[in-house]
């Protein structure tokens, strides 16, 4: 038997240590890089933070959610739930592959990087779009 809470028990932790890593990128972005980037690093370096900052708090919206999924583990339920946790698990990917990326290339990283961007972008979209279903149907 499952104690309450245990499939969706990553996602909480997950957003939140995202959460404070964009707090950290943001601060060193500010402060440490200041004026020693070109306009155009910056730029792409804010777009990651910010991204990173919307898709962790939709991380922990998540996991807030998930905490009844349990109640979705029941064996007739099993295959939903089973898709309701693939959201997170693809919101996780999307961040790690498009604001992994944009700071890469923020900080000089190879031009075949940027390829890394939009599989990111489209697992963000996927994730939220999984998410929106699977809210729909249960």
């Amino acid at each position: 038997m499952m104690r309450k809470g245990s499939y969706g028990r990553w996602v909480l932790p997950a957003g939140s240590v995202l959460l404070a890593l964009a707090t950290v990128a943001g601060a060193l972005g500010a402060h440490a890089m200041a004026g020693r980037w070109s306009a155009r690093q910056q730029n792409i370096y804010d777009i990651a933070v910010r991204f990173q900052f919307y898709q962790s708090l939709g991380l922990l919206v998540m996991g807030a959610l998930l905490g009844g999924a349990p109640d979705l583990a029941t064996p007739v339920r099993r295959p939903t739930f089973y898709r309701v946790v693939t959201a997170p698990r693809t919101l996780l990917v999307g961040i790690a592959l498009f604001c992994g990326s944009l700071y890469a290339l923020s900080l000089d990283a190879p031009p075949w990087v940027g390829i890394l961007t939009p599989f990111g972008g489209g697992l963000l979209i996927l994730g939220w779009l999984l998410f929106a279903y699977d809210m729909w149907r249960s």
